[in-house]
């Protein structure tokens, strides 16, 4: 940015957002009407009134959005990008079965480089459409979903996975180590990648592997991303194997802290709550899935009442169907109104929060990205709150939450870029896609 002579001394920048109303999430409930969002080398340069933006700055894009929000870019805590492939294979089964029966043993068949840069490909297009600039993945072959990803012009938070059982991407738990870490030093220094470690459950994890898992969390200061306590049948095994409940063997193996982000969290006591708001521990909330295998629903209210960052994310397309946050979104709120029995459990903004702000606290980016304040990654979604199904419009945050959904992005930034206009993905070619799914969809069918 500069100052051009005799321009009064405005200043140049990139791009100016005219919107409606702007949703910063910070500060929280804050809605700013008819203001311009200032854009300028990748990042949030200001926000101002859009009556002071003529004299201030010049501009050498300007995009007028009537009747529109914007929004910080949505946030998915938890996804299996790659496992968009086998969405609607394993429908209205419970979590073992569909994953002993159904899912591991087609991922055994299929699973390859091909398959997770197909996958991923096909995950980043529907999410980026749907407004998510960024999302928190657990996979096999992590390097084809970091170039799926980095080709769509996503964030990507990689899962170096780590689980016992052999794959096609490594043999043991060192194996998964090494390759993961492989992977990182090739691409850490992209920027919209960054790094988390993703053992994959306590049941599929011995202490040996998640002992070597906290070592490099620690000297790497990375997020441990994993599945926890989603179903009581779980949580039964670790009684059975280890006399104690997963978290408290989480716990005395020294994985619990900040750093740590438990999927799921669906069958949680009272102490463990208070476990996990002591060790400052963050919770992915995935309710579409949770609720389509019949794992039950996470205590999100006693939870964020114990003051728990939550944040919410899809899982993979194949238990969930959708990787849909503005659903996830609207679920959470509803579910924990509906089972507490308080309308005002999860208000609006605090949903919006959880598919923010929160999810970046979770991944250690807030800093970067989970809302829209200066000096901040201009990660931004356009949101068209003008039609029949968001009308009248008395507040532009509950409508956000309660009746607009990814079928209202209009137009989607990923540090500055656009990446999608007029609910058409720029980065991406979906008719080539959905040819591949196709093609796909016969290969796995015919076995």
């Amino acid at each position: 940015m500069n100052s051009m002579p005799g321009m009064r001394n405005q200043t140049v920048v990139d791009l100016r957002i005219d919107a409606d109303w702007v949703v910063p999430v910070e500060p929280s409930g804050k809605v700013l009407e008819h203001h311009s969002l200032i854009v300028g080398e990748g990042r949030i340069q200001d926000i101002l009134p859009s009556h002071e933006a003529d004299s201030r700055y010049l501009f050498r894009e300007r995009v007028r959005l009537p009747g529109h929000a914007l929004i910080p870019g949505l946030i998915n805590l938890h996804s299996h990008a790659a496992m968009t492939l086998l969405r609607g294979y394993a429908d209205d089964l419970p979590l073992m079965t569909w994953l002993n029966k159904r899912i591991w043993p087609a991922e055994g068949r299929w699973m390859s480089t091909e398959f997770v840069m197909d996958g991923s490909r096909l995950a980043s297009l529907e999410m980026l459409k749907g407004g998510v600039t960024c999302f928190n993945d657990m996979y096999f072959f992590q390097d084809a979903t970091i170039e799926a990803a980095m080709e769509a012009k996503i964030r990507v938070a990689s899962g170096i996975i780590v689980i016992d059982f052999p794959s096609a991407w490594a043999a043991d738990p060192d194996g998964y180590l090494q390759k993961g870490m492989e992977v990182r030093d090739a691409y850490r220094h992209q920027p919209l990648v960054s790094f988390c470690l993703a053992p994959h459950a306590p049941y599929s994890c011995a202490d040996k592997t998640l002992e070597k898992v906290q070592t490099f969390a620690a000297q790497l200061d990375l997020p441990i991303h994993m599945h926890i306590h989603e179903t009581q049948d779980e949580i039964q095994q670790s009684l059975k194997s280890h006399k104690v409940r997963p978290l408290e063997r989480l716990r005395q193996l020294g994985l619990l802290g900040p750093q740590f982000i438990g999927v799921h969290a669906v069958h949680l006591l009272d102490a463990e709550i208070a476990l996990l708001a002591e060790q400052g521990c963050h919770v992915a909330h995935c309710p579409g899935s949770n609720l389509k295998l019949a794992n039950g629903v996470a205590p999100k209210t006693a939870l964020l009442d114990a003051g728990i960052n939550v944040g919410v994310g899809t899982d993979g397309a194949a238990s969930n169907n959708r990787l849909d946050i503005w659903e996830e979104m609207r679920l959470a709120a509803l579910l924990a109104k509906g089972m507490s029995g308080r309308a005002d459990a999860v208000p609006a903004h605090a949903a919006l929060t959880m598919a923010t702000l929160n999810g970046a606290k979770a991944l250690g980016l807030d800093s970067q990205i989970g809302s829209l304040l200066p000096g901040k990654q201009a990660d931004i979604v356009a949101v068209d709150l003008s039609g029949a199904a968001t009308q009248p419009c008395y507040d532009p945050l509950s409508q956000l939450v309660y009746s607009a959904g990814r079928e209202q992005v209009r137009h989607v930034w990923v540090a500055g870029e656009m990446v999608v206009k007029d609910g058409r993905c720029l980065s991406l070619d979906e008719a080539h896609l959905v040819r591949h799914a196709r093609q796909w969809r016969e290969r796995i069918a015919a076995g």
